[in-house]
């Protein structure tokens, strides 16, 4: 993985795209995603017990979701971006073999308070996986 180098507020200007992120949806990620925030739901890591709900596979959870929308904001923000809230809404699920890529871009910026608004998907082959907005603060340089 390579780190980013630390944004400054001065350098990003609204519409600026963010690099994109492939994450490979795997089981391991999936159920250690469910298991590592307590979540014991029998769809996110029981293959037979997904399947009796009408599932084809166990599914991502949406605190594992979440985590990845931090790490895709935080990957381009770098050490000094500060997230101040994260707003996100599901859509399509996340299942074993599959990939979400992630997108995003500068969709406000504001001055005084020296944040940025970041708007994102993540999408896999069924469609938006997860969409939202993030908002990063930039300290003063």
């Amino acid at each position: 993985m390579t780190l980013q180098k630390t944004k400054h507020f001065e350098e990003i200007a609204v519409g600026d795209e963010l690099p994109s992120l492939s994450i490979p949806i795997t089981v391991p990620l999936i159920a250690g995603g469910a298991i590592a925030t307590r979540d014991y739901f029998p769809g996110h890591h029981d293959l037979e017990a997904a399947r009796a709900l009408g599932s084809p596979h166990i599914f991502m959870n949406i605190l594992t979701t979440n985590g990845l929308v931090q790490r895709f904001v935080e990957d381009w923000a770098g050490s000094a971006g500060v997230l101040k809230s994260l707003k996100i809404k599901l859509g399509a699920p996340n299942y074993p073999g599959d990939t979400m890529t992630f997108s995003g871009q500068i969709s406000s910026k504001e001055s005084e308070s020296r944040t940025v608004e970041v708007s994102l998907k993540g999408k896999n082959s069924m469609g938006n996986h997860v969409t939202g907005t993030v908002t990063v603060q930039f300290p003063h340089v």
